[in-house]
């Protein structure tokens, strides 16, 4: 695979792995591997210096035995992550509802997110609570103006009791 990993996959894979159980940079590195059947081989040059980068982000910790642990604040960012995918996911599924009426409008605000999202996994130790607030807003405000899209089909009994959930 190498450079057709998406920039702060990495990041992102031994964050979650490290949710699961703490883990040694060669644990990290043969897990990647078995995980994809040998499709994607990280290199040491690859895995200890973002492990590195991760501590110095307070992301992770180092305990017994050589290992990392995540550290509350990873899990938070962990977190951040899961919900922008999470809001990402709900949002494909009303630009499927919408259709070809609002097709235009769904995919800027596809792209939006996409954009959101890449910024915060690219170095998500450095965007602050006040920032994720900002980005959180700017969220739930396209969600309202997909909402309240003129010349839509009314919305079916189950997709009025639908919320998305932004939290």
């Amino acid at each position: 695979m190498g450079s057709s990993i998406p920039r702060g996959f990495s990041r992102h894979y031994i964050l979650t792995l490290l949710k699961e159980k703490p883990m040694t940079g060669k644990e990290i590195i043969d897990k990647a591997i078995a995980q994809t059947e040998g499709r994607w081989k990280p290199s040491p040059g690859l895995i200890y210096p973002l492990l590195g980068r991760l501590l110095d982000d307070g992301l992770v910790s180092e305990v017994e035995g050589g290992r990392y642990a995540i550290t509350s604040k990873g899990l938070a960012i962990i977190g951040d992550l899961e919900t922008l995918n999470s809001v990402v996911q709900k949002q494909l599924d009303v630009m499927l509802r919408v259709g070809t009426v609002g097709k235009a409008l769904a995919t800027d605000l596809i792209d939006r997110v996409i954009s959101i999202g890449t910024a915060i996994s690219s170095n998500p130790g450095a965007i602050s609570r006040e920032d994720r607030n900002k980005y959180r807003q700017f969220l739930l405000s396209e969600l309202k103006k997909l909402d309240g899209q003129e010349g839509l089909p009314p919305p079916s009994r189950k997709e009025r009791k639908e919320k998305i959930d932004v939290e």
